[in-house]
């Protein structure tokens, strides 16, 4: 249910950005996002996940953060910029099928759980949302700003297909203990308070901070790693097992090699 949800959201969203609705159209496309972290959380609550629904939160995924913010960047930068506008679109369209079709292809069973392999796309989405939601909304759409939206979904794309670590915050969206669950409690507190008295203001701050826990966490991981030990930083990548395809082993090709007759 929460994945469908977050499919229709985005699949509305659509036809409200090609009409010139962008604020609705940003604001189903946050919704989006909350059913997503909802429906892995209920999942893993309730003992429900499942291959199946790792492959449909995926697709649900590129309809609401691929193509929905594909659209609405389109749609922002079309009226002075078609050439520019269908670019950044489709790239960002691009990076975000890569970012799951790489997620869906590989698993790796000592991959730690808090972090991404690259930015997760409803986390990318939520910066050219943020955007959008911190720009004016004038009836005809003029001058420098119409391009920034464009010009912002660069960095997030590039990311969702890079390798740099990004934070789950899985303890915090499911918490375990009752600490856990203060925390989350206060946190989501903090956030509603901001969106209810400046939700453009909050939107951006949560977007952009987000973004900057990546390189934030590489500059800082040495002094972590020296003052909280190895725990605090993420581990180092293993090269990840294919779905469909083994791992290549030299080490198990040279003994069959070592085997066969001179």
């Amino acid at each position: 249910m929460f994945t469908a949800a977050n499919m229709a959201c985005g699949f509305s969203a659509v036809p409200l950005a090609f009409n010139g609705h962008s604020h609705w159209a940003a604001i189903l496309m946050t919704v989006a996002i909350v059913m997503d972290i909802c429906d892995g959380a209920v999942a893993r609550l309730v003992g429900a996940t499942s291959p199946f629904g790792v492959q449909l939160d995926s697709l649900a995924d590129l309809i609401s953060f691929g193509l929905a913010p594909a659209v609405l960047v389109y749609t922002w930068v079309l009226p002075e910029w078609p050439v520019v506008a269908w670019i950044a679109a489709y790239f960002w369209l691009a990076c975000a099928g890569f970012r799951l079709a790489r997620f869906n292809f590989t698993i790796d069973p000592h991959a730690d759980k808090r972090y991404f392999i690259g930015m997760p796309s409803p986390g990318a989405a939520a910066v050219v949302i943020a955007t959008v939601f911190a720009l004016d909304f004038p009836k005809d759409k003029v001058g420098p700003s119409i391009l920034l939206p464009a010009v912002i979904s660069v960095v997030p794309a590039l990311l969702m297909v890079s390798t740099v670590r990004f934070r789950s915050f899985r303890n915090l969206i499911s918490p375990q203990t009752q600490q856990a669950r203060v925390i989350t409690a206060l946190v989501g507190l903090a956030v509603l308070v901001g969106l209810v008295l400046e939700p453009a203001g909050t939107m951006l701050v949560l977007a952009y901070a987000y973004v900057l826990t990546a390189p934030v966490g590489v500059l800082t991981g040495p002094l972590r790693r020296r003052l909280f030990g190895a725990d605090s930083v993420a581990p180092p990548r293993v090269k990840q097992q294919s779905v469909f395809l083994p791992l290549h082993d030299d080490s198990e090709e040279a003994d069959d090699d070592e085997d066969q007759p001179l």
